[in-house]
């Protein structure tokens, strides 16, 4: 009888019925095999698994699409700025485009923001070209202005970061990935730094140095939001002298225990940014990554506008005594910071700071930037009639026929321009937003 139930023919039927049944070959389990001990896969828990899973503010990510819209409006400009005359024709733009990194027809870009770029045929070459528009292009000066007028604020700036790091030095390369972010002109290096030897000096062409510490300004912005909660509120000194601001999103989820893991967290000491540790090394892991968050919130203060990319922030891991994994780190206090995935980059952002996505304490280059912003919030809205040709006229009368011919691409007569796959975050139309107005006055 067994021979009959277990033979050959019998259990190749079993097998097939057992991969017809699990689909993948999977063993299904039944009340024949109910003792057969199950082993099931361990749920893999890393930083890329809690940023996926994280709870999502929808403001700031909305914020970060626009910004990345105006980063790329702003290097099509720098683009157009380069050439003589001031205007560049469309098929040498779409020849530039993937230095920008733009996935989209060059046209179809530059007609969403016509606020910003004005497309003209022009009247000798009879190509579409395109040129800044006065209002961007005032914008644009303007803001370089205001940059140059806070040199006392950028050197004050580049103070505390040198005095942030272990041995008072920056790399120069690091200093230039986020002068964007610090609000440095972009000649900053011949422009500024001459003027101050006595307070900064390059030790190296790759390194700047600091001369002497300056204890006034060894005061961190934390510190400022604690003397004022505590002299305000009337807190009790031990809730707010080692304390941060928290402000958890909206639909984050509070488990059992967390408030009380939270208050604890909040009273333990520190050693705080300025402040070395040379004499008196931590060795709890808690106190290590408390003085790092709080690293990590003064170096998010002194930037323009709060924010910065994750990857050029990892560059300065080492300068300030951060080995550690920045992102995991971040992920843990998701009231303090907050990892924004859109905007093709991950950046990283300082949730106090913001309130509706707007900067609640607003400086003169933020302003300045925050207007750009609505000109592409704008879209095609309140656009007037477009200017005269004599712009043109007058441009084709002060240069020849050949010197235009030379400042243009020379391309073939192919009239069709390769379109490449849309980016999700470029391409969806954003609904027009009104930004609170965050300027004084």
């Amino acid at each position: 009888m067994a021979s009959i139930i277990f033979g050959p023919g019998n259990l190749r039927a079993l097998c097939v019925r057992l991969r017809i049944s699990g689909g993948s070959g999977t063993f299904q389990y039944g009340p024949f095999n109910c003792g057969v001990q199950r082993r099931w896969k361990k749920p893999v828990d890393s930083a890329r698994t809690r940023l996926e899973g994280r709870t999502r503010d929808h403001r700031l990510d909305k914020l970060m699409v626009q910004l990345r819209n105006l980063r790329l409006a702003l290097a099509v400009c720098e683009l157009i700025s380069q050439q003589r005359n001031g205007y560049a024709s469309l098929q040498l733009l779409s020849k530039w485009r993937h230095e920008v990194r733009m996935n989209i027809e060059i046209g179809a870009f530059l007609n969403k923001y016509p606020h910003i770029f004005q497309i003209y045929m022009h009247p000798i070459k009879r190509n579409s070209c395109c040129k800044i528009t006065q209002k961007m292009a005032d914008l644009i000066a303007e803001e370089d202005v205001v940059i140059r007028e806070n040199e006392i604020d950028i050197i004050k700036r580049l103070k505390k970061l040198l005095m942030l790091s272990m041995n008072g030095t920056l790399n120069m390369h690091a200093l230039w990935l986020v002068r964007r972010e610090l609000g440095l002109p972009d000649d900053y290096r011949s422009s500024i730094l001459p003027k101050h030897r006595h307070d900064l000096y390059l030790e190296s062409p790759d390194t700047l140095s600091l001369v002497s510490r300056y204890d006034e300004l060894a005061i961190a912005k934390i510190e400022e939001w604690r003397k004022k909660e505590y002299t305000e509120k009337w807190l009790a000194e031990s809730e707010t002298k080692y304390a941060f601001p928290i402000n958890f999103p909206t639909g984050f989820k509070i488990e059992k225990g967390f408030r009380e893991k939270l208050k604890n967290w909040q009273r333990l000491p520190y050693t705080k940014p300025y402040e070395k540790n040379d004499l008196h090394p931590i060795h709890n892991v808690e106190r290590l990554e408390k003085r790092i968050v709080g690293i990590l919130h003064e170096l998010l203060s002194l930037t323009v506008e709060r924010m910065m990319p994750l990857e050029r922030l990892s560059h300065f891991r080492r300068v300030f005594a951060m080995e550690v994994n920045l992102r995991e780190l971040l992920l843990k206090y998701p009231g303090i910071f907050y990892i924004s995935t859109k905007g093709s980059a991950q950046t990283v952002i300082l949730r106090e700071s913001y309130s509706k996505g707007c900067l609640i304490e607003p400086n003169p280059v933020y302003d300045l930037r925050r207007k750009m912003l609505d000109l592409i919030l704008s879209g095609c809205r309140n656009i007037g009639e477009p200017e005269s040709a004599t712009w043109f006229t007058e441009e084709y009368d002060h240069g020849s026929c050949h010197e235009l011919q030379n400042d243009m691409c020379k391309v073939g007569t192919a009239d069709t321009i390769l379109e490449l796959e849309t980016d999700r975050d470029s391409t969806e139309e954003l609904p027009y937003q009104n930004f609170c107005d965050t300027r004084k006055g």
